[in-house]
């Protein structure tokens, strides 16, 4: 079902992990961003347009892990984006002959025979240094960072002041850092990319996680600073006061823990430190 967050601005969730496909209505037809996660999710999403009378004129990627790089072809065939990076990560990886098994093997069981994908991450990268997303619709601001996945990128919907952050400023997951593979420095980079998203915070109304629920006024800049305060804790050796992994986490989320857990031990060898902070 789609529920509208801002004018023209309407999102559909998944179950399994509340993946937040956004669209964004123009003249000719929408954009879509992050579509999930399964065949029949994506199918009700084509449907519930099809009910507006919109199709899909443009797509994006907000980064190429799995989870926001599928599509479904009743969506369609419109072009899609992502950061320059984000294509080339996906370029390489499906030039692999065992690319498919490889995907596969990352989906949770639960859905795994359900996720489509013969579409999978067929990306096209924007040019280097790309501010605005090409598309004939409101003007939807590029925003490129280093935090979390190589390429991401969050998108500010000018005129609603909609903020789609990607897999960035969740109420139900911490911050994920880049797995080690290419990132300098995976906890600085993810401080450096919410400097990003903080340098619009004040020209948003309503931000939209890659997962989780959307938040209004003031939202962006608070789950900013929730954000940060657990990553410098990770930085700093300490253990986060953070609702996402306390005591009173939503039914069903207790796992969320268990990534923190593992990030925390991580951070600490990676820091040459032994253990896990306490």
């Amino acid at each position: 079902m789609l529920t509208e967050v801002a004018e023209d601005v309407l999102v559909h969730r998944s179950e399994l992990l509340q993946n937040n496909a956004v669209v964004v209505r123009g003249p000719a037809g929408v954009l879509l961003v992050d579509p999930g996660l399964t065949n029949d999710e994506m199918a009700c999403l084509a449907g519930d347009l099809a009910e507006l009378g919109q199709r899909v004129v443009t797509g994006f990627a907000t980064h190429p892990d799995w989870d926001h790089v599928l599509w479904h072809p009743a969506l369609g065939d419109a072009p899609r984006y992502g950061t320059a990076r984000c294509a080339a990560v996906l370029r390489d990886l499906l030039a692999q002959p065992d690319w498919r098994a490889r995907v596969a093997e990352g989906l949770p069981p639960e859905i795994a025979d359900e996720v489509p994908l013969d579409l999978y991450g067929r990306i096209s990268g924007l040019p280097a240094g790309t501010a605005q997303l090409p598309w004939d619709g409101p003007r939807v601001r590029v925003l490129q960072h280093p935090a979390h996945s190589p390429g991401h990128a969050a998108l500010l919907v000018e005129d609603a002041r909609v903020l789609v952050a990607g897999d960035m400023l969740s109420d139900v997951f911490v911050p994920m850092l880049d797995e080690w593979i290419g990132a300098d420095d995976p906890v600085e980079e993810y401080l450096a990319g919410l400097r990003v998203l903080e340098g619009v915070a004040d020209g948003t109304d309503v931000v939209v996680p890659g997962h989780g629920s959307a938040g209004g006024g003031g939202q962006a800049r608070a789950r900013i600073e929730l954000d940060r305060a657990y990553v410098t804790a990770l930085r700093d050796g300490r253990e986060p006061d953070d609702p996402r992994i306390g005591p009173k986490v939503p039914p069903g989320w207790e796992w969320v823990a268990d990534i923190h857990a593992g990030q925390a031990a991580d951070v600490a060898r990676w820091r040459g430190r032994e253990g896990t902070p306490a």
